[in-house]
């Protein structure tokens, strides 16, 4: 692939790193302890973070990295950054407990609160989806094939409008908003899978919409959504304002909706998360 950006290429090879150091605990009885949210957290997270941050500070050691397994640095030393990394080292712990493929190690680079790039690797089968507004956005395979990805505008004929939903995470106004669609748009087929995977459903022209009415942290997103501008799709809050990751005190997002930038439903889709 042409390197559209200085520290793409190595970001690639370290979230594959990142995967090969987490497929040894993949289904294998691993320890399980819950942080103070009550999330879980494994040996597998850990050891992918550790990766990920030796990697990255390999890579440019005068960028920040900001990881869930080590979010406790301060409001008043992150508002100072202007640039730095956004990791989850494996989003989708639950579906990796569970012994399910639907998790990713996630890496994004954000300047001035907007995601530059970001890459989602699967660690089980060696998929990675990359990519970043304007610079395009692409999936590879283990074998070493890559295409590029586009998001589409509307399902194909004969085909349902498809939302991607949670498995395991909705909320009474994503219901709300799933019915009220499906009165405008027609019946739908929702598309479960787990971790930063909806985003990319999107980028690859799979599905139609994404939208999220339920709490996410800051590393849940930041990653898939550089691919999914970079295949022509866009991030929204419910106010129809662009979704971006400014320097805050809480790490958690506000309620996004993400799907194709200029698609003919937009506003219909707005007006619903509106309520």
């Amino acid at each position: 692939m042409t390197q559209v950006h200085p520290l793409l290429d190595g970001v690639i090879k370290l979230a594959h790193q990142a995967g090969a150091a987490i497929l040894p605990h993949w289904r294998a009885n691993v320890a399980v302890t819950s942080k103070a949210d009550e999330s879980p957290v494994t040996a597998a997270d850990l050891a992918a973070h550790h990766v990920i941050v030796a990697g990255l500070t390999a890579l440019d050691p005068s960028i920040a990295i900001l990881s869930e397994e080590d979010c406790g640095i301060s409001f008043a030393d992150r508002k100072r950054w202007s640039r730095w990394w956004l990791v989850d080292p494996l989003d989708g712990t639950k579906e990796f407990i569970a012994g399910t493929e639907e998790f990713t190690v996630n890496i994004a680079l954000i300047e001035n609160g907007r995601v530059v790039f970001g890459v989602v690797s699967m660690p089980t089968n060696g998929r990675c989806y990359y990519g970043g507004a304007g610079l395009g956005a692409w999936r590879s395979e283990a074998d070493g094939s890559c295409a590029p990805i586009q998001v589409r505008h509307q399902p194909p004929a004969g085909q349902a409008f498809t939302v991607v939903a949670s498995r395991r995470h909705s909320s009474p106004d994503q219901e709300r908003l799933l019915a009220g669609l499906s009165a405008e748009l027609g019946e739908l087929e929702l598309a479960n899978i787990g971790s930063s995977l909806k985003f990319c459903l999107l980028a690859e022209g799979s599905a139609d919409c994404y939208p999220r009415l339920a709490p996410t942290s800051q590393w849940d997103t930041a990653a898939a959504q550089g691919v999914l501008e970079g295949a022509g799709g866009e991030v929204l809050t419910v106010d129809g304002q662009p979704f971006d990751y400014p320097a805050r005190e809480s790490l958690l997002n506000e309620f996004f909706l993400a799907l194709p930038a200029g698609a003919p439903w937009r506003e219909v889709l707005l007006e619903l998360a509106r309520g």
